[in-house]
């Protein structure tokens, strides 16, 4: 009996449904069903809006902002390619006058003009980067991390164009040979794609604070939590401080404040 390509692609579409409805029942689909009822860790972490408060007037000395540059570079596998074309960044620092453009003014004390200050992906409520990547690499999750599959990733960089805070990197050489220390727990990347701070959902689905927080402590210089519950730490040192955030004109709505100080005595 002869069969013509429709009516072959109809039975084959029916063979794979039925395949794969057996293959969930025995327990027996690898990949994405499997995954899909793999029952959650019972210790995440979990908020409405996750938010992170950046006290810089608990940093001091060169080595406050080392420590939390490390925790984070260390456990992401991030590359030192050892030159500014290349490097890849998840946490750096800058200047006031970069960082908050168009707030600097003459009369701004010496103290803040000239501090470092910690910078990282925003994880804005209205990402702009995620809008305009065409394959949905970039996309925000309900709890307001914006994340990345490096595995959709094209290279286009349309989302490093729309970042107004330069909180992307783009992988032009291979990253691998360039781990100094590689953690296996976390994925490598690739040349080609897009990478970016990810607020460590990795830890918080373990029920650990992220990185960076975890690094600092002792001083709290970095506060994050649930924005969208009222008795959250967060919220208190938001309500207890005045805080402001890179170019809250542009309508992202960062979830990144920044408690800015004063002299090296503040805090």
């Amino acid at each position: 009996m002869s069969m013509d390509r429709r009516d072959f692609l109809k039975i084959a579409g029916i063979t794979g449904l039925l395949g794969a409805g057996v293959a969930a029942v025995s327990g027996k689909m690898p990949g994405i069903l499997e995954a899909a009822v793999t029952s959650p860790n019972s210790n995440a972490l979990k908020a409405k809006q996750w938010a992170m408060v950046i006290d810089m007037r608990k940093f001091k000395t060169q080595d406050d902002y080392k420590k939390v540059i490390h925790a984070c570079h260390s456990i992401h596998n991030i590359p030192e390619f050892g030159n500014p074309k290349d490097e890849i960044k998840w946490i750096w620092t800058d200047k006031f006058e970069h960082t908050f453009v168009g707030q600097e003014h003459e009369h701004i004390s010496e103290a803040v003009k000239e501090k470092p200050f910690v910078l990282l992906c925003n994880h804005c409520e209205k990402p702009a980067c995620v809008r305009v990547c065409p394959t949905k690499a970039t996309f925000k999750r309900n709890d307001g991390i914006v994340m990345m599959d490096y595995h959709r990733c094209i290279g286009c960089r349309f989302c490093m164009a729309a970042c107004p805070f330069g909180a992307r990197s783009f992988n032009y050489r291979d990253p691998r040979p360039f781990i100094k220390d590689n953690n296996p727990k976390y994925p490598t990347r690739m040349k080609g794609v897009v990478e970016k701070c990810t607020f460590c959902v990795e830890r918080l689905d373990e029920g650990l604070m992220p990185a960076c927080v975890e690094a600092c402590k002792d001083t709290k210089a970095l506060v994050f939590g649930d924005v969208g519950d009222p008795a959250s730490e967060v919220r208190k040192v938001l309500k207890d401080n005045f805080t402001i955030r890179r170019k809250p004109e542009l309508g992202t709505s960062p979830s990144v404040y920044y408690i800015v100080g004063g002299g090296e005595n503040a805090g």
